[in-house]
Parts: C-alpha cells; sequence; structure tokens
C-alpha cells in the first residue's frame, strides 16, 4: 500500500526509519537508472567510509529484548557452539569501533570505466554539523568538483545542516524556504545549478540525470520509487503516525497532515 502522502512522508525522515529508507532508495536508484542509461554508461552503488570515534551510535534500546538490558547475561554452552563450528572467539578491546559506512551511486562509462555522475541521497549523517560523515560528504564534493564529475544531490530531510552544492542563500532567494529539493551540477554547467524545489505537498520531481556534455541527460522518476519503497519495506506497519514526526512540523503542516492520515484511516 503506498504512501498516503503525495510526496515525501515527514515520518520517515528519523533515525528510526531513514537509514533504511537511505539504502532502499539507492537500490532502486540504481535499479531505474541501469534500465534507462545509453551505451556506453551504467550505474553501480559504491561505498563512503569514515571512522567517527566522536559520536557513539547504538541500536534503539527500546527495540531490544529487556535480557539485553545492563550487564550483557552469558549462554551456557554458547562458547562451546561456537567455536565447535569453527569460530575464533576475539577479545574486543576499548575504544574499538567499525568503520561507517554509506552508500550512493555511481554512473560509469564503460570506455575506461570513467566516473562521470554521482548520484547521492542526503543521509542523516551528512547534514550533521561535527559528524565526520558530513566532513567525508563534503570533501567527497570537493574531489568531484576537481575531477569534472557531475552530481545529483536528492535531499530529503528538513531537520539538520544545509549541504547541498547550491548555497542556502540561492536557494532560498529562488525558491523559498523549501523543505525538500534536488540539486543538479555538472562540469559543463558553466558554474550554475539546477535545483527542483520539492514542498511538502508536492510529489517528488522527475530527476534530470547529467551524462557528458554531448549526450542528453536521462529521465527519472523519484516519486514512484518512493511509493516502491513504502510499499515493499512495509514502512506502514513500522511508523508510529499517532505521534508527531521527527523533526516536528509547523502546526499548520501538522494539521495539513493529519488530515490526511485521518482521511486514510490511519488516526482517529
Amino acid at each position: 500500500m503506498p504512501s498516503p502522502f503525495p510526496g515525501m512522508d515527514p515520518w520517515l525522515e528519523g533515525p528510526r526509519m531513514f537509514p533504511d529508507l537511505h539504502d532502499t532508495l539507492i537500490t532502486y536508484l540504481g535499479d531505474a537508472l541501469c534500465a534507462v542509461l545509453p551505451e556506453p554508461y551504467f550505474a553501480r552503488s559504491a561505498t563512503r567510509v569514515w571512522m567517527d570515534d566522536e559520536q557513539q551510535r547504538e541500536p534503539d534500546v527500546s527495540l531490544l529484548d529487556d535480557t539485553f538490558h545492563g550487564d550483557r547475561p552469558t549462554w551456557p554452552g554458547m562458547t562451546q557452539a561456537l567455536t565447535a563450528v569453527g569460530m575464533i572467539a576475539v577479545e574486543a578491546a576499548a575504544g574499538d569501533s567499525d568503520p561507517f559506512e554509506e552508500t550512493f551511486l555511481e554512473v560509469r562509462s564503460t570506455e575506461g570505466d570513467r566516473l562521470v555522475t554521482a548520484v547521492e541521497v542526503l543521509s542523516l549523517s551528512n547534514k550533521t554539523p561535527g559528524d565526520k560523515g558530513r566532513a567525508a560528504y563534503r570533501r567527497k564534493q570537493g574531489e568531484y568538483l576537481r575531477e569534472g564529475v557531475a552530481r545529483v544531490e536528492i535531499d530529503l530531510l528538513r531537520g539538520g545542516q544545509h549541504t547541498t552544492a547550491v548555497s542556502l542563500t540561492r536557494l532560498r532567494a529562488t525558491a523559498g524556504a523549501v523543505p525538500y529539493h534536488v540539486c543538479v551540477s555538472a562540469p559543463f554547467f558553466d558554474g550554475q545549478r539546477f535545483v527542483s524545489p520539492i514542498r511538502l505537498a508536492d510529489p517528488l520531481p522527475t530527476l534530470s540525470v547529467p551524462l557528458d556534455r554531448d549526450v542528453p541527460p536521462v529521465a527519472l522518476a523519484l516519486q514512484p520509487l518512493l511509493d516502491q519503497a513504502y510499499d515493499r519495506r512495509l514502512y506502514r506497519r513500522q511508523l508510529r503516525y499517532t505521534s508527531p514526526p521527527d523533526p516536528p512540523l509547523t502546526a499548520d503542516q501538522q494539521a495539513w497532515a493529519e488530515g490526511i492520515l485521518r482521511a486514510n484511516g490511519l488516526i482517529a
């Protein structure tokens, strides 16, 4: 069942839901791009990796069984069962941390495996001031600019610090204080950025994904991909529409959203 909202569902923006939506959209965007890219182009996922030792990120303990509260219990025979199948016990050292990974899309040419365009769905980390994920994203933006790589940046998060290639001042001067937007930039745009502003009541736009200078861009409808993600990932079962979204809406926006939710039988 599709989302009750005409465009982005504000209840998907919170830290409990958006990471899954982010990765799902990357997968669907890759599939949709591969279906329309002309030769010699293809799309594939790539990973940005960084270490974050400043912020502690843990699963929501409310989602875990009460068994895990406080000291971790041991299970009789568990160690023996694991070692019996060839697993090796490794003691965790204080301060150990795994790298954080974030997926995005690359459009490449088979002629030299050349990177042509990067397609990004901005994550919560990308928009968090001081987060190493944001620093890694900004570094990559600079690399793309220096290497002449086109970019499609999809920002479906109302919260956080502005991060896309278009300046916040120019975005607001051109489109107003819109909650979401898509920014498209390319080395052959002569310094211009092309922006699709997205208001709360707007369907998500059809993207224009640039390739090379003399190659027409390909069109990619974003709203059907969001609808597909909402349906196939069973988000309606998981979302708590009886509570305000994170971040909260304005009073007028909340009243508008509640009207939609009530019409769809999702709140009383």
